[in-house]
């Protein structure tokens, strides 16, 4: 007899949490139990998020302890700098729940880089939630079997890690010289009405955002590159928003290291993800799209060596809102849960 887990889901009317929900409906051992929302408490579901037809008439209730108490998962699909509060309560009140944050309040080690970027006190660090991540030549699924906070990694942050960390951990590039350029879908951005994310100003249009160092993401991508093993490494991180509203594509280069080849550069990639059920090598020549992976917790990744430029070129596609967010959380509670890691989750994509 399948044991059955309750999930509450804090900001259930934003892209995350209606992904959220839409993955945790098809899970095979979650109840879902309490939504909440703040501006849209007291609300159906069914107004924000009317394709999960299962919940549409569910009421948003208010974001606190009182609703999110009791359950044995807590996700928090939240505004950056929102999750810590919720969390201190939770921990105040007894909460027993495993909670996954899919902000960034809990992701970065280092409080000083938390506060240049995000300009708030530090909450404090949990285990990260990229099970993928190479730790000192191990993976970081191993610390999150026993883990109760986990803090879900920004979806840039995990398509730049999966596209380069291989390279990092085996030494064949210099990480001290990286520069990641990604395409990513409107709904990244989430669903506050901004004149710049409106349809009339997004289509047909390309735009750069949070150029020269400032995105909030690269200190985390730092930092999980430098648990892959780099002792220095230099970021030069540019997204650009395309007019899709899933997908990132993120194409991620660095030097080639004194004594490597586009032999052992592909036998580092292939190394790092022979064993990984969501992370896939493509066969050489064949190119990453965010149409690959659309509504799956897959990665798509590719490797490939410019021997003119003496650089290695390393590109990952991934769902922004599945392997980047959603599908991140749910792998890692699956892990916290002692349930397989791909319970509920598929690597089956939507075409065309």
């Amino acid at each position: 007899m399948q044991v059955t887990f309750t999930a509450a889901v804090a900001g259930a009317s934003g892209y995350a949490g209606g992904e959220l929900l839409r993955l945790l409906l098809a899970h095979p051992q979650i109840e879902i139990g309490a939504l909440t929302a703040h501006a849209s408490a007291g609300q159906r579901l069914g107004a924000h998020q009317p394709h999960l037809l299962p919940l549409a008439d569910r009421v948003l209730e208010p974001t606190g302890v009182e609703a999110l108490a009791g359950h044995d998962v807590v996700f928090l699909a939240l505004p950056h700098g929102a999750s810590g509060e919720v969390t201190a309560a939770l921990a105040a009140a007894g909460s027993d729940a495993i909670v996954l944050d899919c902000g960034a309040d809990h992701r970065l080690t280092d409080a000083a880089a938390w506060e240049q970027f995000y300009g708030s006190p530090h909450a404090g660090a949990w285990p990260y939630g990229l099970p993928e991540l190479i730790v000192d030549g191990a993976r970081q699924r191993d610390t999150l079997r026993t883990a109760r906070e986990i803090a879900v990694p920004g979806c840039n942050v995990t398509a730049v890690t999966l596209a380069l960390q291989p390279g990092v951990a085996a030494g064949v590039v210099d990480p001290a010289d990286v520069v990641a350029v990604l395409a990513v879908g409107y709904s990244g951005a989430g669903k506050s009405a901004k004149t710049h994310l409106l349809a009339a100003e997004a289509l047909g249009s390309l735009a750069p955002y949070a150029v020269g160092g400032t995105h909030r993401h690269v200190p985390e991508v730092e930092q999980n590159l430098r648990a892959a093993g780099a002792a220095e490494v230099r970021l030069s991180f540019t997204p650009v928003l395309v007019p899709t509203s899933r997908g990132i594509l993120a194409t991620v280069t660095a030097p080639l290291a004194p004594g490597a080849s586009a032999a052992t550069v592909r036998a580092a990639w292939e190394d790092a993800y022979a064993d990984e059920p969501f992370v896939h090598l493509l066969p050489e020549g064949t190119w990453p799209t965010t149409a690959m992976v659309t509504g799956a917790n897959t990665a798509a990744v590719q490797v490939a060596v410019d021997e003119r430029a003496g650089r290695v070129v390393a590109l990952c596609a991934i769902d922004n809102l599945v392997k980047g967010t959603a599908g991140a959380a749910v792998q890692s509670m699956n892990l916290a849960l002692g349930l397989p890691e791909t319970t509920g989750l598929t690597t089956v994509g939507v075409a065309p």
